[in-house]
C-alpha cells in the first residue's frame, strides 16, 4: 500500500523577486513635486508670452497636454498659481539670503553673491511673476502674502548693506534707499532681457554691480 502524498501548494515567489505595481508612498511623493513643479513652469512661461489676464488654465493645460481637471489637482485657482510662480523665483534669492549670512566674507562680498542670484532669478521664467505680480488684481489676502515676500528680500538686502558699512567694505550711505536702487535696477532686466542675449545673466549682474560699486564718476588715475 503507498503511503498517501500530503499535497502542498506552490511555494509563493518571493516580494522581492519582482517589483511591486505600485508605487512607494515615496515615490508617488516625488512624482507629485515633479509634475506639479512642471505646472507651475509651464504658468510662469505662459504669464509671461500672454500676461496673467489673458492666459487661462486651459492654456497652461494645453502646453502641458493635459486637462484642466488635472491642473486642479496641484492649484485651486489661476491666482494661486500666479503667487507660486511669484513664489517659487524668490525662493532661490530667499535660500542665498540664509546662505550668504552664514559665509566668512565681508558685507559687499555677501551682497554681490545675493545679487548675482537676484538676476539668475530675474531672468528666469520666474522673472516676469516675481515683477509683476503685484500689478494684477489679486485678494487683499494675497497682495499681504506677496508685500511679506517682498519686503522680507528687501530686509535681508538692507541687513548685508549694513553689515557692510560696518565692517567698511561699503561705504556710509541710506541702506533703505540703496536697496532700492540694486532692487529697482536689477528689477527692470525683466523688461528688457531675452534667452538669447549675448550676456549670460551672470555677466549681467556682475556688470551691474560694479557699476553700483564704482559709481559713474572717473577714478583718478585709471
Amino acid at each position: 500500500m503507498h503511503a498517501r502524498m500530503s499535497a502542498r501548494p506552490p511555494r509563493l515567489q518571493a516580494a522581492t523577486d519582482s517589483p511591486s505595481p505600485w508605487k512607494s508612498p515615496v515615490e508617488r511623493t516625488r512624482e507629485r513635486a515633479l509634475k506639479r513643479e512642471a505646472v507651475i513652469r509651464a504658468a510662469a512661461q505662459a504669464f509671461r508670452e500672454r500676461g496673467y489676464h489673458r492666459t487661462s488654465l486651459d492654456d497652461i493645460a494645453a502646453k502641458l497636454n493635459v486637462t484642466k481637471p488635472t491642473i486642479y489637482r496641484y492649484v485651486d485657482n489661476k491666482e494661486q498659481m500666479l503667487f507660486e510662480c511669484f513664489r517659487t523665483g524668490l525662493s532661490r534669492i530667499r535660500a542665498t539670503l540664509r546662505e550668504a549670512e552664514k559665509l566668512e566674507a565681508s558685507g559687499l562680498e555677501k551682497l554681490r553673491h545675493v545679487l548675482r542670484e537676484y538676476t539668475e532669478g530675474i531672468t528666469s521664467e520666474f522673472g516676469w511673476c516675481m515683477v509683476r505680480v503685484e500689478e494684477q488684481d489679486l485678494s487683499p489676502a494675497m497682495s499681504r502674502k506677496i508685500k511679506s515676500l517682498k519686503s522680507e528680500i528687501d530686509q535681508g538686502i538692507r541687513r548685508l548693506i549694513q553689515e557692510g558699512i560696518r565692517d567698511g567694505s561699503i561705504r556710509e550711505c541710506d541702506p533703505k534707499m540703496t536697496a532700492f536702487a540694486l532692487a529697482g535696477a536689477l528689477n527692470w532686466i525683466s523688461h528688457w532681457h531675452r534667452e538669447n542675449d549675448l550676456l549670460t545673466p551672470a555677466q549681467i549682474a556682475e556688470r551691474f554691480f560694479e557699476l553700483f560699486e564704482r559709481g559713474l564718476s572717473p577714478r583718478n588715475g585709471s
